[in-house]
């Protein structure tokens, strides 16, 4: 036997002799072997025992407890080992989101090299997620210089994120469920927080040949105020179907440039017809309204129109790959 594996089975010995102990302490008591509705005082007229708050034991790295161990034990009174965390193939790299920082539950964690990553399989094993509650997610490559990390599914809110990568951390946090759907067939946006409907607004979607794409899309950047220019996208202004408007609380929703933003020009349109070239249109009053309550991270769901699916590789289009 080597000398690592002499010392495993030394962690491992006294971690089931303390977790004898504490079971054999809780069935002593007689309260952990039988449920809330079946526990009984000492003798009569006796106080019920109070619960034994033992500090939770922490199982070795490679070492699961029987069912039977596990059954009898208090909720919470074991956790299982962190993954070993390998060392880094990489200098300090960029987190999003940042230390305290408050996103909505479909933002993905954005990893950015400073280099080209080579062995992108040990850059994973130097980076490790940890949450409470915890969540099941995986990694997904951008590029050679950039990894990201979501949930299986959205992530619950108020969850509480930690990220290690090499010489950079970070700790953030889950907010509401604040989930938002726009239907082509009702040319209506509906959103929900936390499951409850707090918001209904008419919309103007994109038009033929402009059609708005269906998928989950993730709230980006704000702007109070912007100009949209079509020649940052290829048709000069001058064009028929070109443009340079001013517009108003415009929320972005796609790294490709569709944002839900105050339409007052197509309000007439807004629930009936689809008028944009892309975007939400809506009136000035649901423009404002989304603007002060989307969070970063927030997921928008469109459905039933004819513009095919968001490209998962939009950058804000993670949820869609």
């Amino acid at each position: 036997m080597t000398d690592t594996s002499i010392a495993t089975a030394r962690r491992a010995r006294r971690f089931f002799t303390r977790t004898a102990a504490l079971v054999a302490t809780a069935t002593a008591a007689g309260f952990v072997l039988a449920s809330p509705a079946q526990a009984a005082p000492l003798f009569s007229g006796s106080a019920d025992i109070p619960d034994i708050q033992a500090p939770p034991l922490q199982l070795p790295a490679g070492v699961q407890l029987p069912p039977q161990v596990q059954s009898v034990l208090p909720v919470g009174s074991v956790t299982p080992a962190l993954a070993p965390i390998g060392p880094a193939n990489f200098t300090a790299p960029s987190l999003n989101p940042a230390p305290g920082e408050v996103v909505g539950i479909a933002q993905p964690i954005i990893i950015g090299f400073n280099e080209p990553i080579e062995d992108r399989g040990v850059a994973e094993r130097a980076i490790r997620v940890t949450t409470d509650p915890p969540v099941t997610g995986s990694f997904y490559w951008i590029n050679d210089r950039q990894v990201r990390w979501k949930p299986a599914e959205f992530w619950p809110a108020h969850t509480q994120v930690t990220v290690d990568a090499g010489d950079s951390h970070s700790t953030f946090s889950i907010g509401d469920a604040l989930v938002t759907y726009a239907d082509d067939n009702t040319k209506q946006i509906t959103v929900t927080r936390n499951g409850e409907v707090v918001k209904t607004m008419p919309t103007s979607m994109g038009k033929p040949g402009h059609e708005t794409p269906n998928g989950t899309y993730i709230v980006g950047e704000q702007y109070r105020d912007m100009y949209m220019d079509s020649s940052t996208y290829g048709v000069p202004i001058d064009d028929p179907e070109g443009y340079r408007t001013y517009v108003e609380y415009a929320t972005r929703i796609s790294s490709s440039g569709i944002f839900v933003h105050a339409a007052p020009w197509s309000e007439a349109e807004q629930g009936y017809t689809n008028t944009s070239h892309g975007c939400l249109n809506v009136s000035t009053e649901d423009g404002k309204w989304f603007y002060e309550n989307a969070t970063k991270g927030d997921p928008v769901i469109v459905q039933n129109t004819d513009g095919g699916i968001l490209s998962g590789a939009d950058g804000l289009g993670d949820w869609n790959r």
